[in-house]
């Protein structure tokens, strides 16, 4: 495991801070830090007070967890198969859990309830997953990461012609969606995160708890099974763990994408290939990224909301070939 500056830790929790502080102060209405000092911890019922309670502190909160959620999940899916190139988005885990969580809306309105479309969300985001990994095993021989990547894409362009598809079915709602599946916080409520937070605490301490096990698993097959490693029911942990992750996120925000694949191989960098640390750091550092990320997109076309998921995929889709490019390198060699 590679050493850690002693400094590092420091560092991520004053930039978490610091993102989670400006996410609640800018926007369309820029806030002192003085008045969210007030309107966190006196009983003021004004109304600028109240829309730091009710509408900022929420998004703040859900962009950290969702954004934790994403890291850890993309780490956990690096580690288990060896692939530079995976994350919930781009094995199609995040198009998956978007299909069911709009069918459960367009077809099934009357019982699109909170907990049900959590659900649902898990559901399509296994199914999706399951598929990928099948299809890859099976017909790729040789090339396995980029074969992983390249189903992926193709399950994800699948799924998401079916979604839209769905939403012929529904006009009424279509712009809701169509804002929704481009993965935005501004629909961020206190209701939200009372069935964010748990399944978020309970799958990143999880998939924390996993880190040995990860860093195991990621030196091969063989030699997890040399050291006793039960291969079989680790992969089945670490996938119903990053199913659980990335399906709670889509569920409360959509679809955001990216997050996942760029933050584990950034934590690499800093905190090497031991998950033991990269799982936790990716977490932080999702978050991090996640939150100014929102921040950027209240800048795109102001004083409109843009979904966060756009500027992710403005930054993560370069990010995306450079590795897929390396990783072809890396195989002709």
């Amino acid at each position: 495991m590679m050493k850690v500056n002693r400094f590092v830790p420091l560092l991520f929790f004053i930039l978490l801070l610091a993102s989670f502080t400006l996410s609640i102060s800018i926007g369309s209405t820029n806030i002192a830090l003085s008045d969210i000092w007030a309107a966190i911890f006196s009983g003021d019922s004004s109304k600028l007070h109240a829309v730091i309670q009710t509408i900022r502190i929420p998004r703040a909160l859900e962009g950290a967890l969702i954004g934790a959620n994403l890291g850890a999940a993309g780490a956990l899916m690096q580690a288990v198969t060896r692939n530079p190139l995976a994350s919930p988005g781009i094995f199609g885990i995040s198009a998956g859990a978007s299909a069911a969580v709009v069918f459960l809306t367009v077809m099934l309105p009357a019982a699109a309830a909170p907990q049900m479309t959590m659900g649902a969300a898990f559901t399509g985001g296994a199914f999706a997953a399951m598929i990928v990994y099948v299809t890859a095993s099976v017909f790729s021989e040789h090339d396995k990461d980029i074969s992983f990547a390249l189903i992926g894409v193709v399950i994800q362009a699948i799924l998401a012609s079916l979604t839209q598809m769905m939403l012929i079915f529904n006009e009424e709602s279509t712009e809701t969606i169509l804002f929704w599946l481009s993965g935005s916080l501004a629909g961020s409520s206190w209701e939200k995160l009372h069935l964010l937070l748990p399944v978020s605490i309970i799958g990143l301490l999880i998939a924390a708890a996993l880190g040995r096990a990860a860093s195991v698993l990621s030196l091969g097959d063989d030699i997890s099974q040399g050291l006793g490693q039960k291969v079989w029911v680790v992969r089945v942990l670490i996938a119903v763990t990053v199913v659980a992750l990335a399906g709670a996120s889509v569920a409360a925000a959509g679809p955001i994408g990216f997050i996942g694949l760029m933050v584990p191989h950034m934590i690499r960098y800093v905190a090497g290939a031991d998950y033991r640390a990269v799982i936790p750091y990716s977490a932080v550092l999702g978050a991090i990224l996640l939150q100014l990320a929102d921040i950027a997109s209240r800048f795109v076309y102001y004083p409109y909301q843009t979904p966060v998921g756009v500027v992710t995929a403005l930054i993560g889709t370069p990010f995306f070939i450079y590795l897929a490019r390396r990783s072809k390198k890396g195989t002709a060699s």
